[in-house]
């Protein structure tokens, strides 16, 4: 894998780094790129919909009319699905969508999501952003320099930043995000990634890679 170049947040040329093949050299895999977008949404869902069955609808108690000889249909709720007002038939209720994959699975759909964008020359990698304080100004200016204004950012962490975080949340389309919670969705919907150069340093040895 060639080096890419490390800038500051002027846009300024300082030194190269070197991303390792297992990381962002992998040939793309489409099904175990899917795989971990679906299983990072399905995750996602809070599965808390509900529809209440007849049993579930207060009333209904009393039957509306004799079994026999009324003439009418058979009934015994008012609270029937058939009626208006009555309970709903097989309809959503509670569940956990969530599911594991192999963890195999989930750190290659990782890599596949970074080589990919490594192919589309999508990824910058910055020496660190040297902010004292939060200031989403100091954010934009940076951005701005780099070339990533107006881009869907996804800027990458070695650990929680706060000032990072809050100086980026204002910012609409960028989003930040420590390397324990990276995702293969996160990447993919990313049109630029943004990474400090620590983070492209411990990438390789992070926990949601190995």
């Amino acid at each position: 894998m060639p080096d890419v170049e490390i800038k500051d947040k002027n846009n300024n040329i300082i030194g190269k780094i070197n991303l390792k093949d297992e990381v962002f050299g992998l040939q793309t895999k489409p099904a175990v790129l899917h795989e971990g977008v679906m299983n990072f949404l399905a995750n996602q869902r809070q599965g808390t919909h509900a529809t209440k069955t007849r049993g579930l609808i207060r009333g209904g108690g009393r039957k509306p009319w004799k079994q026999k000889h009324t003439g009418r249909a058979r009934v015994g709720s008012n609270r029937s699905p058939l009626w208006r007002g009555g309970g709903t038939t097989f309809g959503p209720q509670p569940r956990d969508y969530s599911y594991e994959p192999p963890k195999k699975v989930k750190r290659l759909a990782l890599r596949t999501a970074l080589s990919l964008k490594m192919a589309e020359g999508a990824i910058t990698v910055i020496d660190g952003f040297s902010m004292d304080q939060p200031k989403t100004k100091d954010m934009i200016a940076t951005l701005k320099n780099l070339g990533l204004e107006g881009e869907r950012v996804l800027i990458i962490t070695p650990q929680r930043d706060a000032v990072v975080t809050l100086s980026s949340r204002n910012i609409p389309g960028v989003k930040v995000v420590r390397i324990s919670d990276l995702n293969p969705y996160d990447v993919m919907i990313s049109g630029r990634l943004l990474m400090t150069k620590e983070a492209v340093s411990r990438l390789a040895d992070a926990e949601v890679l190995k």
